[in-house]
């Protein structure tokens, strides 16, 4: 996830060509009242005088509309527009392919994990926040990263200058990652850590947390995203190498089926990709793509994939059209399911569910009249519930203009806590099953999805994709759309480009605190002269061999962190051997 800054006009990019048609399949063309059906007490109307209400019922002559990703929406959604093998596409919830649910009771059985995305500052501060976030009644912790723990990166590197602590917190030693965790019950609560190039390490922090404290590694349960695929497609947080990468990745894989049995070794991400620009159809389909090259990765690797894609998760977005987003994941669900049979052959139940976990729409809040912005997550996070989401977390409304204050992440945990306990939509599975819209939605969401995949598998896969530049490219061209659409005003944004108030935005609620730099440095050169340089030098002499050969390095990596080498010594050992990449031109 991504820490969002405040613009004018958001150049929330999602759009496709904004044409479709009036009505769909002629909405029920040749279809009329039923005789006798008309007003009380009256005598049906001759067909001459029942044909202009007949046709307004079609929709005819009303300006045609569509979704943000350019899929037709009819003025009015008829039983003709339903799928054709709509009962086989939509079994129970908790029945494959899933497309109504991965869990048969859904939110009567257990409501969705409340995980608050928080980071910032030194680790101390961080603690602070997660522990009032808790107290308040979040059910899961997710964790945001600074910049340059990202990159592997210390805080005392001067690539660091100006950046430590700013966008998440900042982590270079265990110390660090010890007084992160501090007082927090690791065997009883789920960590999603946010965090890709340098995932095997977050990773092997915690663990040696959990170690230090006797927590055995099987009670850990947690997420590290782990989806570096997607830096090369939007994000830009890599470091090395796509092969190299790959291999960390399927490391990460092979360590966490055996030794943290409960913890999710991926989140395949389409966030960062619609924060970019992708479109709906986009975001699922490159999101679903690049899940089946890390599941390919691993059968290279001659892994178990049905064990390895039970503990695959996925990370997508909730934007502010309801209903695209309501069919989007239903969409997902159904096609995960079906790839993971017609690619790979797996039958096994719990593997084929594509559990996910949702965010607000960071790129949609804007800093002009930004308590507009509660509304705005609070209708994607409505979108994302009826959805199936199994995780959320909801955007600060003050969130475009800088890291978000106490006050607005307080109420942004209770728009959750009001959508679980008051609003009534957990109250029975996939509420809008069966809806025409709905359901007409979900299948062409899904065929169009399937037909991006078709182009990538025609391309030679994803990673082919994304080395031609052209995923990046479509994201790109699906951003400016979406970009002339605010500016010429066709698309709304209110406060914007429509029903704006002459006022400038409000100061930042939060002010970063410019003396954590400095400290840090001086606890990182504490750190340093305080340990045993000897046993340090040794360890990273290991990893450095490992890397050479092909052994998995997450072992090494543990038993280098645990000697106190830091996170920027332990990439640069592997920066030695792999290399750092650098984009060139599209082909």
């Amino acid at each position: 996830m991504t820490r969002r800054r405040g613009r004018g006009a958001p150049a929330r990019p999602a759009g496709g060509a904004a044409s479709g048609r009036g009505g769909s399949k002629a909405a029920g063309a040749g279809r009329g009242p039923a005789p006798g059906r008309g007003a009380p007490g009256r005598a049906p109307a001759p067909a001459a005088r029942r044909a202009p209400a007949r046709a307004a019922k079609r929709g005819e002559g009303i300006a045609p509309r569509a979704t943000p990703s350019g899929l037709p929406l009819a003025p009015v959604f008829l039983p003709s527009d339903l799928p054709r093998d709509l009962a086989r596409r939509t079994p129970p919830p908790g029945e494959p392919p899933y497309t109504r649910g991965v869990h048969s009771g859904m939110y009567r059985s257990r409501l969705w994990t409340m995980r608050q995305y928080a980071g910032f500052g030194s680790a101390r501060q961080t603690n602070q926040r997660f522990r009032f976030l808790l107290d308040e009644g979040q059910t899961g912790l997710s964790v945001a990263f600074d910049l340059p723990t990202q990159m592997g990166y210390d805080s005392d590197h001067p690539l660091a200058r100006g950046e430590v602590g700013k966008v998440g917190v900042a982590i270079s030693c265990l110390a660090d990652m010890e007084e992160l965790l501090e007082g927090l019950p690791l065997d009883a609560v789920t960590t999603s850590m946010t965090i890709n190039a340098t995932a095997p390490l977050l990773l092997a922090f915690y663990v040696a947390v959990a170690d230090a404290r006797g927590i055995p590694r099987a009670a850990l349960g947690g997420t590290v995203q782990n989806d570096v695929l997607k830096e090369y497609i939007a994000r830009g947080t890599y470091i090395y190498p796509p092969a190299a990468s790959l291999r960390l990745v399927t490391d990460v894989f092979e360590f966490t089926a055996r030794e943290v049995p409960q913890w999710n070794s991926i989140s395949v991400s389409g966030y960062h990709m619609r924060e970019a620009g992708a479109t709906a159809v986009q975001e699922l389909a490159f999101t679903l793509a690049d899940g089946l090259a890390y599941l390919e990765a691993a059968r290279a690797r001659g892994l178990d994939l049905p064990r390895i894609a039970r503990r695959m998760s996925f990370f997508f977005n909730a934007h502010s059209h309801l209903l695209e987003e309501v069919a989007k994941f239903r969409a997902a669900r159904k096609l995960w399911a079906d790839s993971l049979r017609e690619r790979f052959g797996i039958t096994d139940r719990e593997a084929l569910k594509l559990r996910f976990h949702t965010q607000t729409a960071g790129s949609t809040l804007t800093a002009q009249q930004p308590l507009n912005n509660v509304v705005r997550t609070t209708v994607q996070a409505l979108a994302a519930v009826l959805g199936g989401t199994q995780s959320l977390h909801t955007n600060s409304f003050d969130e475009a203009l800088g890291l978000p204050g106490r006050d607005a992440a307080l109420l942004a945990l209770r728009t959750q806590q009001l959508l679980a306990h008051e609003s009534g939509v957990a109250d029975t599975a996939d509420p809008l099953a069966g809806s025409y819209a709905i359901e007409a939605l979900t299948a062409a969401l899904e065929a169009a999805a399937r037909g991006l995949l078709e182009r990538i598998d025609a391309m030679g896969g994803m990673l082919e994709a994304i080395a031609s530049g052209w995923v990046q490219e479509q994201i790109h061209l699906a951003a400016y759309r979406w970009q002339l659409e605010v500016e010429s005003g066709d698309r709304v944004v209110v406060g914007v480009n429509r029903f704006a108030e002459d006022v400038p935005p409000p100061a930042p609620p939060f002010r970063h605190d410019q003396t954590i730099e400095e400290a840090r440095r001086r606890a990182l050169a504490e750190w340093r002269h305080s340990r045993d340089a000897a046993a340090t030098r040794a360890a990273l002499e290991r990893l450095t061999r490992a890397a050479r050969g092909s052994d998995n390095l997450m072992p090494p990596i543990l038993a280098a962190l645990q000697a106190r080498a830091t996170l920027g010594e332990v990439c640069d050992a592997l920066r030695d051997v792999f290399g750092v990449h650098r984009p060139g031109p599209s082909r």
